[in-house]
């Protein structure tokens, strides 16, 4: 008897505990099929509406700043530098004396030649007068003469090389650093210093060729440079290059901006914005909304969640839930932190401009705009 009541504790015992694991079992079942038909937890994201602004037309590129003229001065005959007359960085005038050559030796010889045409021209003084008398001959005359003419053109040519051995700027403008030290012998085309005129300069810049009617010569430009905080210069479009680019299908422009600051020096990158003459209407959103794929563009537009029968879904809060539906967008000009959209997306619609790249298309998000970034048409970011 008392095995028997031992045996039936046992089968109870077992009974019980498998009632609860069933039980437990059933509620984390029914949990997985509640949390099923909820989906995945929604996702936390930034949002903002797309607007509608009023963007001035204008065509966006990068480009090189080049110098209006320039030049690596350099020597052209050989010899030893008996003295420079300008300092790195200094500013030149046309014709203003930079370095000299030793020319001593030239320069005794300009005066035995002087003291030979000297002496030519007495000869030719007397001998006309007795020629004019008859009483010396013709022949006599001509050979004088001929060794005026002589004397006349040596002296010329050594004036001439004694000029080649001092080098002058060839034009007004800013010199660079210097390269060359008194005493030193020069080969003939060695660097003495760069000369840069930079009270105007060019901007050499590409477009595409889809452009090639929208933009004229003097037309204008606004001209910015990393590096210049709140710097521009304008300018305006000096020439357009009559082919275009097999390779890049690129149009070259050059645009003539003034500089009397000097602050834009040759070799500068520069970000150029061509002003076009006409106005209009885009809508735009932040750049940071566009997902990029190699299939398309797309942003994620926030909706509200509805139910198979159309009503508004609500969460825990009350609150209609929301999810991001994807759509495909053709964009348009970038400018600043801004993008427009050529299609895809209307003027109020809010899309997800935080966290897009975690999303898929139908997920359910929470919005957090406790934290954001406002973009900016001109942004100027700080250096750190």
């Amino acid at each position: 008897m008392r095995y028997a009541l031992v045996a039936l504790g046992i089968v109870v015992l077992v009974g019980g505990l498998a009632a609860v694991k069933f039980t437990q079992i059933s509620s984390l079942i029914s949990m997985g099929k509640e949390m099923q038909k909820l989906g995945p937890p929604p996702e936390a994201v930034g949002t903002a509406q797309a607007q509608e602004q009023t963007w001035g037309g204008s065509v966006s590129a990068v480009g090189t700043i080049a110098s209006v003229k320039g030049v690596a001065i350099s020597n052209e005959v050989p010899g030893m530098v008996s003295a420079i007359r300008f300092e790195s960085g200094a500013f030149v005038k046309q014709g203003q004396i930079l370095v000299e050559l030793d020319s001593r030796a030239d320069r005794a010889q300009l005066a035995s030649i002087e003291a030979r045409k000297d002496l030519a021209t007495s000869n030719v003084g007397r001998t006309r007068a007795l020629v004019a008398d008859k009483a010396l001959a013709q022949a006599q005359l001509d050979a004088d003469e001929s060794a005026l003419k002589t004397s006349s053109a040596d002296l010329n040519a050594l004036r001439a090389q004694i000029d080649r051995k001092v080098v002058r700027a060839p034009f007004s403008g800013r010199l660079g650093i210097r390269q060359v030290n008194l005493g030193q012998y020069l080969n003939p085309g060695t660097r003495l210093t760069e000369l840069e005129a930079i009270d105007t300069v060019f901007v050499d810049f590409t477009l595409p060729q889809q452009r090639l009617e929208t933009v004229k010569v003097g037309m204008p430009i606004k001209v910015t440079v990393e590096g210049l905080a709140g710097f521009s210069a304008d300018g305006s479009i000096a020439a357009i290059n009559p082919t275009v680019d097999a390779t890049t299908r690129s149009l070259k422009l050059r645009a003539s901006v003034p500089n009397k600051d000097e602050k834009l020096r040759p070799g500068m990158f520069a970000k150029v914005a061509v002003v076009l003459p006409e106005q209009g209407a885009v809508v735009a959103i932040p750049a940071s909304a566009v997902v990029r794929a190699s299939y398309g563009d797309s942003v994620f537009i926030v909706e509200d969640k509805k139910d198979e029968a159309g009503t508004v879904a609500k969460g825990p809060d009350g609150k209609p839930s929301k999810i991001a539906r994807q759509q495909f967008v053709r964009l348009g000009e970038a400018r600043g932190d801004f993008v427009s959209v050529a299609d895809g997306v209307k003027a109020g619609q809010e899309v997800v401009t935080a966290g897009a790249f975690k999303l898929r298309n139908n997920a359910g998000i929470v919005v957090n705009n406790d934290i954001k970034v406002e973009p900016q048409l001109a942004p100027k970011p700080e250096n750190r």
